[in-house]
């Protein structure tokens, strides 16, 4: 869970549960997840559709959509806890000192204004500049992810730019208040692959030269070996594993996080066919006892399907798979390791 770097964690989250009330009862989505980020570090955050990346970056910033919310745990930002601050005041660190990068650009910039107006108006709301100093900052954001002619492009609005040049915008958003954090939720899935690597190269140069923490949520694995310093695996909302990320792609620690990096092609080697995880995630009504991988574990034992297994140590990394336990560090994941 600590980062692998010696500075204290500027982002620490502990135990984190999210719920859906609805008339069947209450669906929990995100169950008891914890991690930390250090500063001008790179947290991945990888898993299929619905296993809770994105709604545990929700939380993080405090846009969980109703019904949804916090239901325990906790979340602190520089030693400060902000999951339970009042809607004002979370909508003033969501600017101050945490910035959002989403997957499409066009939700976040308004189509009626220049992209100039936009930086101008984040910039002032959250820092005390007159409008001629904000508009040089905004210049100067503009210059640093990126956009050419900035001077001149200030005043376009959002449609008279393409995707990837959309997106530099958004992160410059992102960066007016100069944040100590950003979430940025699958930031190049609506981009071509040229363009994917230019925003993963812009990503990993801000985080360096700022110092800032970037929790990177994707479900593509080649960003994350790219871009991340570490990964957690999500599924069925909680954390299957998370380490370092050369360890985690190297040397998976956990079933479900094995089957994920078999299943992408590597150059220069020749497979006649790639690793296949059979069957679904679990429905969040449907999750099955003890491990919530078990119906789709190709080496799952009988302490499988009755306990669920915490993150325990695994090497490099923290796995929750009951192999790890009790000496069971290091040895192939077969089922008479599991049922040991």
């Amino acid at each position: 869970m600590a980062a692998a770097t010696n500075n204290p964690p500027l982002l620490e989250v502990r135990n984190l549960r999210v719920e859906f009330p609805t008339r069947r009862g209450t669906l929990l989505a995100v169950d008891d997840v914890s991690f930390d980020i250090a500063p001008g570090e790179v947290l991945g955050v990888v898993g299929e559709s619905g296993a809770g990346k994105s709604l545990t970056g929700n939380a993080i910033i405090g846009l969980l959509e109703p019904p949804g919310r916090i239901a325990g745990g906790e979340i602190r930002l520089e030693g400060r806890r902000i999951d339970n601050l009042p809607y004002e005041e979370m909508r003033k660190i969501r600017g101050a000192r945490i910035g959002a990068i989403f997957q499409d650009p066009l939700t976040s910039l308004n189509p009626l204004y220049s992209v100039g107006r936009q930086l101008v108006e984040t910039i002032q709301t959250h820092l005390s500049l007159p409008a001629s100093a904000a508009r040089r900052r905004a210049v100067d954001l503009l210059k640093e992810v990126g956009i050419p002619g900035a001077e001149l492009r200030i005043d376009h609005y959002p449609h008279q730019f393409s995707g990837g040049m959309r997106q530099r915008v958004v992160i410059a958003l992102a960066l007016c208040a100069g944040p100590r954090l950003i979430v940025a939720d699958e930031p190049t899935t609506a981009l071509d692959v040229s363009i994917q690597a230019q925003i993963i190269a812009l990503l990993k140069r801000l985080c360096r030269e700022h110092k800032t923490a970037v929790m990177l949520v994707t479900h593509d694995m080649g960003v994350i070996a790219e871009t991340a310093d570490r990964v957690a695996v999500m599924y069925a909302g909680r954390v299957a594993e998370i380490g370092p990320v050369r360890d985690v792609v190297k040397h998976a620690q956990h079933p479900y996080t094995k089957g994920l990096m078999g299943s992408i092609p590597s150059l220069g080697e020749r497979h006649d066919r790639l690793t296949q995880i059979d069957g679904a995630m679990p429905r969040l009504t449907e999750i099955p006892k003890g491990c919530a991988f078990n119906p789709r574990c190709t080496v799952h034992g009988r302490r499988c399907m009755v306990e669920r297994p915490e993150l325990m140590s695994a090497g490099a990394s923290r796995a929750a798979c009951w192999r790890h336990d009790a000496g069971g560090v290091g040895q192939p994941i077969t089922k008479e390791t599991v049922d040991a």
